[in-house]
């Protein structure tokens, strides 16, 4: 049976589908909005793994060419691994939905949205988190919600719920929130410095907009009755909980007092020993659930310390940022550095600049764009202590470079004041707590010291949330712990003048709007205390740049002109390059773009452009080349590419017998242009040539 149910949202139908496509998948959804359509499945297997200890749920999201007409580049035509792009969108489906499943559900569980067709104005990812909401909803896969996804966008002081493409550009502040009825689950977004209230009424009007897309959802789910499998709670071998508890209760919650991370880990990794040393006869299959058993103690202990005793992990109070350093150019040879130390987190912020061709070609199913300004994000394992291999770019480092990334570009020059292509790299050295707001705060002080000429500087910092009942403890620059153990990480990143980025998970079934109003203005604080010890540092971009960074030139020529400068085959423009060792770039409009370390050679590089381009202009003296020799005259190639004609007449001021009295082939010949016919034949004078020159010397 083919279910469909259809809302109305900015003038476009939204539809829900269900019952034609994918019919063996546990849940299949087909979400419609205008001529964009993604497929969302959603399966999970019969059976947990034996010994499966964690939720194994995988969500993947694919973009189709054939949705926007388009046959992929590239020598194999068909998708690849997963672009950037799609990997955000995962993540954007997977965080609001994680929470949701029941605690003891471990079955594989898989999520996959394919994007079919795109009208290349509409998103789809965030219909792929609605879709993925409905397609678990339907199925009988255990799942404790109905949640929905929005993108809002402000742009001139109206909000709008799924923006076009188009009405993005003009956007101040740009969101995805996901979120039930009732709460707020999700929010990850951009903005133009704006303040912590215009932040909360664009999650308000979300809101507003999420709740009627979860009553289209229950409108869906009365028509398609599936009963839900059924979750056993985990049982523990007889009095396993209460030996554990008797053993070890007592001795965690003094080891959580520890201050110091490594030691705390150590003295808690003691106790599971001797615990499991200790029930080795009686419980000699146990190990799992012992140290399962320890970890739901560590976690209430914690929790407990926090709500009742105000006292953190490292022994902070609840709004203390930890220790923070600052320098700036640490590497003697990069553009721009600066490392970022605050408490255990560290991060090497490093600056490269480019020319117009180091931009990012970034070919989607949209189509072809260019990006020139990038931040990227590496997260090597002796960050946390680790030893493990390294296979690529994990989807983590991604989602954390991708939100600096929006955190800083707020403050890059983007009018074609600056005509680099920026490149920021995040070297995570030390991780314990929020390494991408640490990358924030490097970043921002690498641009400063390469001089690139941001507007101000950016900070950002992470906020925790211990929420027991009515109890509630807002946490500010958590640690990685605090994190684990919480229900909160809501990152929030900005300038003095307002915030220009945000990401906020929960691990609960959402907040109230009072707390994030809380968590803001507890990030406020925090975020101001980080900048002033930022600004101690450096408060503005250094006035030089590096003189290993790249000087960059540029002036227009005519449009007409771009063949000449190329030449056939990129002949010509190849020998400039090899003669002046510069990187040249021609935009469409005629804009040439000259980028070189040093100055002279730029120079030279623009003389012989110059050269190339100059037109004939009547009247005026050229130093030339004979080129053919005739009775009549001599052809001379006065600028690169154009010759002109000195006739026999012309040559002298005396009477000429013969040409080659006066020049031969490969002679250089000084000239001045006599005339210009309409049909751009020149003749030259060497006559008039000499006549002026000795007009130049009687006058002295």
């Amino acid at each position: 049976m083919i279910v469909r149910k259809s809302i109305e949202i900015n003038g476009k139908t939204l539809t829900l589908e269900t019952g034609r496509m994918a019919k063996q998948a546990n849940g299949a959804v087909l979400v419609t909005y205008s001529d964009t359509s993604v497929l969302v499945t959603a399966v999970a297997s019969d059976e947990a793994r034996e010994g499966q200890d964690f939720f194994p749920l995988s969500v993947e999201y694919r973009e189709k060419y054939y949705a926007t007409g388009r046959i992929p580049g590239g020598f194999i035509k068909r998708e690849g691994r997963p672009s950037d792009k799609e990997i955000l969108s995962a993540r954007l489906i997977d965080r609001p939905i994680r929470p949701l499943f029941p605690d003891d559900f471990m079955n594989e569980t898989q999520v996959i949205a394919s994007v079919l067709s795109m009208d290349k104005e509409n998103d789809a990812d965030v219909l792929a988190g609605l879709g993925a909401s409905a397609a678990l909803g339907i199925s009988d896969i255990p799942f404790n919600g109905i949640i929905a996804s929005v993108r809002i966008a402000r742009v001139d002081g109206n909000f709008i719920i799924y923006p076009t493409i188009s009405e993005l550009h003009n956007a101040d502040i740009e969101l995805i929130v996901a979120g039930s009825e009732d709460s707020i689950m999700m929010v990850e977004g951009e903005a133009k410095e704006v303040s912590e209230a215009e932040l909360q009424d664009a999650i308000a009007h979300a809101h507003e907009a999420i709740r009627k897309l979860v009553l289209l959802q229950k409108e869906l789910f009365a028509e398609v009755t599936v009963e839900k499998r059924e979750v056993v709670a985990k049982e523990y071998p007889e009095g396993l909980e209460e030996k554990v508890k008797s053993f070890s209760q007592s001795k965690v919650a003094e080891a959580v007092k520890i201050t110091e991370k490594k030691e705390r880990r150590q003295a808690l990794k003691d106790i599971a020993k001797s615990l499991i040393d200790e029930l080795a006869d009686e419980y000699p299959e146990s190990e799992s659930d012992i140290k399962t058993l320890l970890h739901d103690i560590e976690k209430k202990e914690v929790r407990s310390m926090i709500l009742n005793s105000k006292k953190r992990l490292d022994g902070r109070g609840l709004t203390d940022v930890r220790e923070i350093t600052c320098e700036i150019g640490v590497l003697p040879r990069t553009h721009g550095s600066a490392l970022f130390t605050r408490g255990q987190t560290q991060s090497l912020g490093v600056v490269t600049l480019g020319s117009k061709s180091d931009e990012q070609i970034i070919d989607g199913i949209e189509g072809e764009s260019k990006k020139d300004y990038m931040l990227h994000y590496n997260f090597p394992p002796f960050s946390t202590g680790e030893a493990k291999p390294i296979r690529g770019v994990s989807r983590r480092e991604v989602g954390h470079g991708n939100l600096a990334e929006r955190a800083i570009k707020p403050v890059i020059p983007m009018d074609g004041s600056f005509p680099y292509t920026v490149r920021i790299v995040s070297e995570v050295l030390e991780s314990n707590g929020s390494s991408s707001m640490a990358t924030v705060c490097s970043g921002s002080l690498s641009l400063m010291d390469a001089g690139v000429p941001v507007k101000s500087a950016v900070a950002g910092i992470a906020m925790g949330l211990i929420k027991e009942g009515d109890e509630i403890a807002i946490l500010s620059d958590i640690l990685g712990d605090e994190d684990h153990l919480g229900d909160m990480d809501f990152k929030v990143a900005g300038t003095r003048n307002g915030i220009t980025a945000v990401q906020m998970d929960i691990k609960i079934e959402g907040i109230s709007s009072e707390i994030m109003a809380n968590a803001l203005a507890q990030a406020h604080q925090g975020r101001m205390h980080i900048m002033d010890i930022m600004d101690k540092t450096i408060s503005e971009p250094r006035s030089e740049m590096s003189p290993y960074a790249p000087k960059i030139f540029y002036f227009k020529i005519d449009v007409d002109q771009i063949g000449t400068v190329i030449g056939p085959g990129g002949k010509t423009i190849r020998h400039i390059i090899e003669q002046t060792d510069v990187q040249i770039d021609i935009e469409e409009d005629g804009t040439v773009v000259i980028a070189s370390p040093a100055a002279e050679s730029a120079d030279k590089a623009k003389f012989m452009i110059e050269q190339l381009t100059e037109k004939p202009q009547l009247g005026k003296a050229y130093k030339g080349k004979a080129k053919r020799v005739k009775d009549f005259g001599v052809f001379v190639e006065f600028l690169p590419g154009k010759e002109g004609m000195v006739h026999i007449s012309e040559l002298d001021v005396n009477r000429t017998n013969k040409v080659t009295d006066v020049v031969k082939e490969g002679d250089e010949i000084d000239v001045v242009i006599k005339t210009i016919a309409p049909d751009g034949k020149i003749a030259l004078s060497r006559k008039m040539f000499l006549q002026q020159q000795e007009k130049k010397e009687n006058t002295i």
